[in-house]
């Protein structure tokens, strides 16, 4: 699987406007979205999964769930995404085999040394500034943050790829891609836009 430079996560009110928010970024060329439906019940996230996956199909995209390890089985998505207050990757990979996604937050260089790397893909760290879209947020790194940690973690012979989060804007991407990111995660800059595929067109233009 090929590593996506542009992860977009989802922030609908409901299952109609998130599906509308996947859609619209897999139209633009997205080719990783995350369904992260915190407030929502099962039922909910299994329906949008539902009506996500054809358009990820026919454009390639990867499709992983925010936290609910025991849906990425019946949805049929490629993996999870897991918060630092959610199941361990050990057991999610253990629950879902060698061919899922698997996908952690983190926060700082203390949480990438806990993390089990033999059973994660990727790394979401953030948030790089303050943002709406998540609760709970952790202190914000900024660019000498994102510098610092992953001089640290690299030096430690970490190869995880790190995905940057929170808050991101257009101007900030090629600043963000000089301290050594593999990717950015974007939720509002996209999702809460008046033209969602327009917009992710504007991140791969400056990513790619």
């Amino acid at each position: 699987m090929e590593f996506e430079k542009l992860q977009f996560i989802t922030d609908g009110y409901d299952v109609d406007s998130t599906v509308a928010q996947a859609t619209a970024a897999i139209d633009g060329g997205c080719r990783w979205v995350q369904i992260r439906m915190k407030s929502a019940d099962d039922n909910d996230v299994v329906e949008a999964a539902r009506r996500i996956l054809p358009a990820a199909r026919r454009n390639g995209a990867v499709v992983v769930i925010d936290d609910r390890v025991h849906l990425v089985k019946p949805t049929g998505v490629d993996g999870v995404h897991l918060g630092k207050e959610d199941m361990p990757p050990a057991e999610a990979r253990a629950i879902l085999g060698p061919g899922s996604v698997i996908g952690v937050t983190v926060n700082s260089l203390d949480d990438i040394l806990a993390v089990d790397h033999a059973v994660v893909d990727y790394m979401g760290m953030g948030p790089f500034r303050f943002t709406v879209t998540k609760k709970k947020l952790a202190a914000t790194l900024g660019l000498d943050g994102y510098r610092r940690i992953l001089a640290e973690a690299r030096s430690a012979g970490i190869t995880t790829p790190v995905v940057a989060i929170g808050g991101i804007t257009l101007d900030d991407v090629p600043h963000l891609m000089a301290t050594g990111v593999n990717g950015i995660a974007v939720s509002g800059a996209i999702g809460r836009v008046e033209d969602p595929a327009a917009s992710t067109k504007e991140f791969l233009k400056i990513l790619n």
